[in-house]
C-alpha cells in the first residue's frame, strides 16, 4: 500500500511541475507536497513507531528464581540467596545483583513464586523488594502461586486464603504493567472443566487486570496448553516441559513433542519452565550424540527460536539444584556457559500477542 501511494503521489507531482515552475511556485509547491505526503502516508513507520510496537508485544525471556527447598513449601517461600530476616532494602539489594547479571545476558523477565503465607504475613513487606527491584530495572515479573508441600496435590490448598492472597497482590501491582499474574502452578489436580471454572473465577474476581497480563497454566503439570486454549481468547498460557517427560534423543522429536503440547496457541504461550543438568559440564552447543538432555535443550530452544515462543529457564538460581544455571554467594557465578548460550539462542525473535 505504501509503494502504491508513493507512485500515485509521484505522478501528481510530475504533472504539475512545469505549471508550478512557470508561476514561480516551485519551492512552495515542493514544501506543500512534502507536508501532504508526510501527513497522508499513514503506512510509514518511524523508528519510534517500531520501538513502541515492540514494547507492546509480549516478549518474555528470562529465569526462574527459586527456593532451595523447591517452591512447594509450608510457610514463606524464600528464594535462594535471601533469608527470612532480610528487610525490604536488603532483599532489593540482593535481587539487584542477581537481576543485573540476568539483564546483562539478555533476560528481561524473572518468574517469582508466591503462596498465601508469603503474602499474608510479614515476609511480604520484605519480599516486595525483589519485585520492585526488577520492575525498577525495567524487567518483567511473573508472580506465580504455588501450593504447599504438605498439601501437594495439584490443587489450591485453601480457596479463601488463595483469593485473599491474590487480592493483596492485585492491590499492590495491578497498575504496574511490568507485573504478570500466573494463577496457579501445575494444576494437575483439576479436570479441564474444573480448571476452566477456577480460571474464569479468577478473571471475574480481578477484572481490572488486562488479560494480556494473566498467565494460565496448561492442564496437568502445566504440560498441555492445547487442551485449554480454546476456552480463553485473550490470556497468555504457561507451558512446562522437561527431559524426563520423554526419552527422545533427536532434536526434531523434542520439537514435535512440544508442538503437540502447544497446539495452535503458540502466539500466546510462554514456556515458564524447562531445564536440564548444568552442573556436570555438559556442552549444550556441541553435538547431541544421543544424549537426551542435550537433544531436549536444543529441541526446545530451536522450537522457541523458529516459532517466536517466549521462555523462562528453570532455574536461573536455586541452591543445590543441578539444573541451576547460576550460583550465588553475594555475586553471581555462571555454572555452564554453553547452557547459557543455548538459552540465549532460544530467546531470538520472541514475539507473541
Amino acid at each position: 500500500m505504501r509503494r502504491a501511494f508513493m507512485l500515485s503521489a509521484g505522478a501528481v507531482f510530475s504533472q504539475s511541475y512545469l505549471y508550478k515552475k512557470m508561476k514561480g511556485y516551485l519551492l512552495p509547491g515542493i514544501i506543500l507536497f512534502v507536508l501532504f505526503f508526510s501527513a497522508c502516508n499513514s503506512d510509514s513507520e518511524s523508528p519510534l513507531d517500531e520501538e513502541e510496537a515492540m514494547a507492546d508485544s509480549c516478549d518474555l525471556r528470562g529465569f526462574n528464581w527459586a527456593d532451595a527447598r523447591d517452591n512447594f513449601v509450608d510457610g514463606w517461600i524464600i528464594p535462594s540467596g535471601l533469608t527470612s530476616s532480610d528487610t525490604y532494602d536488603e532483599v532489593q539489594e540482593k535481587a539487584g545483583v542477581i537481576f543485573s547479571e540476568w539483564k546483562n545476558v539478555g533476560a528481561n523477565t524473572v518468574r517469582l513464586p508466591i503462596n498465601p503465607s508469603s503474602v499474608s504475613e510479614s515476609w511480604w513487606s520484605a519480599y516486595k523488594g525483589a519485585i520492585d527491584a526488577a520492575t525498577n530495572m525495567g524487567m518483567n515479573v511473573i508472580l506465580c502461586c504455588w501450593e504447599s508441600e504438605s498439601s501437594e496435590d495439584g490443587a489450591v490448598d485453601d480457596l479463601t486464603a488463595f483469593w485473599e492472597m491474590w487480592q493483596s497482590v492485585v492491590d499492590n501491582y495491578e497498575d504496574n504493567s511490568k507485573v504478570y499474574f500466573e494463577v496457579f502452578n501445575e494444576p494437575y489436580g483439576y479436570s479441564t472443566s474444573d480448571l476452566v471454572e477456577l480460571y474464569n473465577k479468577w478473571l471475574n474476581n480481578y477484572s481490572s487486570i488486562p488479560h494480556k497480563r494473566v498467565i494460565l497454566g496448561g492442564t496437568g503439570y502445566s504440560e498441555n496448553v492445547s487442551k485449554l486454549g480454546a476456552y480463553f481468547e485473550d490470556c497468555l498460557f504457561s507451558q512446562h516441559i522437561y527431559a524426563w517427560w520423554g526419552s527422545y534423543t533427536s532434536i526434531a522429536d523434542w520439537e514435535t513433542d512440544l508442538a503437540g503440547r502447544i497446539g495452535n496457541y503458540g502466539d500466546r504461550t510462554v514456556i515458564t519452565e524447562f531445564g536440564a543438568t548444568m552442573s556436570t559440564g555438559k556442552d549444550y552447543t556441541g553435538a547431541s550424540n544421543g544424549d537426551t538432555e542435550k537433544s531436549f535443550i536444543k529441541g526446545v530452544t530451536e522450537y522457541c527460536r523458529n516459532n517466536g515462543i517466549s521462555n523462562i529457564y528453570w532455574p536461573g538460581l536455586r541452591d543445590d539444584d543441578s539444573y541451576s544455571l547460576y550460583s550465588y554467594d553475594g555475586s553471581m557465578v555462571l555454572v555452564n556457559s554453553s547452557g547459557l548460550e543455548r538459552i540465549q539462542y532460544g530467546w531470538v525473535d520472541q514475539r507473541i500477542y
